[in-house]
């Protein structure tokens, strides 16, 4: 007799994973079929906009199952979220994930949750549902994919959008961890197999989650908006996509990127794969995580404000009056 079990999905496995390890937050109400957050939090706002982000982790997880480390990417799956949110000036309130895999392992299960539950700490966000897909066929044994959703809130009068950018305005690098969570189709291309051993604690450290340093910069300034104009998380596109997307019409940002340090691991990649400055700038973060569009006189007591909390800044470039939206000198 042909059961789901032997067609390769163990739903009983799956219910122990869920009950005993993945967990959530006890705090918010369960239903059974969905997951519920109570509103309470609304109460602090006036007007409140939610502010919500969906977002993986890219081919990261294979450099992850090729090494047999999961807790890192956990940590990568929340971060490539709520970094996103606290783009606008939101707070980060809830997340939910998604995990499919072609065998339910619940030792690389349990590392994933441990590292995803590690990133919501940090972000100050709770983990309310999720789903864990055992689909064989579909991934092979040792073969998973990780997705994630988050939902934030900001007021209304302090959300951040960019409109406010003007020529003169400075723009402010926040040093990143090394690669994050962009660039791995090209990186595998080029590293070899040794590569990859010898570079593994570089290619598979976390994505800096900036949502506390960011909030807590917000708050010191007073929301004074005239001072933070734009902040830009720099993924998939880098320079030339990710960062260029808060400048208004008209204006363009001129990087010095000999502004700031570039972790070793870029120029590795780059020498090894003979790859472009262009190229580099389009792809990876280059040692720059995030950008902050600031008012020029602000610019070296809000470095300061971020030195506390331990995330080193650069002046990297500035904004002028452009058809080109970046030049990078």
């Amino acid at each position: 007799m042909i059961t789901y079990k032997k067609a390769g999905v163990d739903i009983k496995k799956a219910e122990i994973f869920v009950k005993k390890i993945r967990g959530r937050d006890e705090s918010q109400p369960f239903l059974g079929f969905a997951s519920v957050f109570d509103t309470k939090v609304f109460k602090n706002y006036k007007n409140p906009f939610l502010v919500s982000s969906c977002d993986g982790v890219g081919t990261k997880l294979k450099i992850a199952q090729q090494l047999d480390i999961h807790y890192s990417v956990g940590i990568d799956l929340v971060a490539m979220n709520v970094n996103d949110i606290v783009c606008l000036g939101a707070e980060p309130l809830f997340f939910l994930d998604y995990i499919a895999c072609g065998k339910l392992k619940i030792n690389i299960l349990t590392s994933i949750i441990k590292g995803i539950k590690r990133g919501l700490k940090e972000a100050g966000c709770v983990l309310i549902g999720g789903e864990t897909a055992e689909m064989p066929g579909m991934y092979r044994n040792n073969e998973y994919d990780l997705a994630g959703f988050c939902v934030g809130v900001v007021e209304k009068n302090r959300l951040i959008d960019g409109r406010r950018i003007k020529k003169g305005d400075v723009v402010l690098g926040l040093a990143s961890s090394g690669i994050h969570s962009n660039g791995y189709s090209l990186i595998r291309k080029i590293l070899t197999p040794k590569d990859i051993i010898k570079y593994s604690s570089q290619l598979l450290k976390p994505t800096r989650i900036y949502v506390k340093s960011v909030l807590s910069l917000l708050k010191a300034t007073g929301y004074n908006f005239q001072i933070i104009k734009g902040i830009a998380h720099i993924t998939g596109g880098a320079f030339y996509n990710k960062a260029v997307k808060i400048l208004p019409p008209s204006l363009g940002m001129i990087i010095n990127k000999r502004s700031w340090p570039v972790p070793k691991i870029f120029r590795v990649i780059r020498e090894k794969g003979k790859i472009s400055d262009n190229q580099m700038y389009s792809v990876f973060n280059m040692g720059i995580g995030m950008i902050i569009v600031v008012d020029r006189i602000w610019a070296e007591r809000i470095q300061k404000i971020l030195a506390s909390y331990r995330v080193a800044s650069y002046i990297i470039g500035k904004i002028v009056v452009s058809r080109s939206k970046v030049r990078i000198l």
